[in-house]
Parts: C-alpha cells; structure tokens; sequence
C-alpha cells in the first residue's frame, strides 16, 4: 500500500523552477521527489479541489513542461483514482478556516493559503507528512502540528 503525503505549493513551483532565490539543489530535489510520489506514495487532497486550484493557478498542467506542471498534469488525471489519489472533506468554518485544523491558535500565524494543507493532513486517517520546499515558517510548528 503506498503512504500518503500532502504536497505544498511550492514544491511545485520549486520543480519548475519559478520559485526565486533557490538552489539547483532545490530545485533538483523536489522534481525528484515528485516523481517519486507518483510512482510510490498516495497523494492526499481535498474533495472540494481546493488544492488542484491552487496548483492550477500556479502551474501550467496543459502545456507547461516543467516537473511540476507534468505532476499536477497527472494528478488530475488521476485524481479520481483510489490508488493514486485519497480525497477528503473539510469543514471551511470561515474563509481558509477549517473545523479539521488541529490547533485552533495556531491557525491564526498561518497563512491562510496554506491552511488548507495542514487541515487535509490533519482529517486523514493516517495523519501524512506534509511535503514542504521553502517555507521555512513550518519548521516553527513541526512540534504543535
């Protein structure tokens, strides 16, 4: 059985390498690892696309060549797949405020683009890591989340 994991944004944008001031190290290893999700983990979003918007906003899937743009072109393809792709519901309370966000304080020093990731994390059965590119900011909450 493949293990789940949640994907930020920016490790998208890391692989297609549109996020400023990283290094080909960086970049190197979030198209690596993307790659790799697709063969061995179980990618894990919101049933609503709340995620999918956001990397479509963000992403090219229909003619961009970058890594990210090619994985958010296959997870669309494949976001009804049950081996490929785990949908879960989340309660928005508010705008980018969610019943399922484990710690209600804080979710205020989140941003609220990022909330979203942290929720679905948080409602999956198996509680998946949340893959992260550079945001340093997360490494604050490791312990809390």
């Amino acid at each position: 059985m493949r293990s789940p994991i949640v994907i930020d944004t920016n490790v998208l944008l890391a692989a297609n390498q549109m996020h400023p001031d990283i290094s080909s190290d960086c970049v190197a290893a979030c198209a690596s690892r993307l790659r790799d999700i697709q063969v061995n983990y179980l990618t894990v979003i919101d049933d609503q696309f709340r995620i999918l918007s956001e990397y479509q906003k963000k992403s090219s899937p229909r003619n961009g060549k970058g890594v990210g743009d090619v994985f958010l072109k296959w997870l669309l393809q494949n976001s009804a797949n049950k081996n490929v792709c785990a949908q879960v519901s989340l309660t928005e309370t508010n705008e980018d405020e969610y019943l399922e966000f484990p710690d209600k304080k804080l979710e205020s020093q989140f941003d609220k683009s990022d909330r979203k990731f942290v929720a679905v994390a948080s409602v999956h059965p198996d509680k998946p890591k949340i893959l992260q590119a550079t945001d340093c900011k997360w490494l604050d909450w490791h312990g809390k989340l």
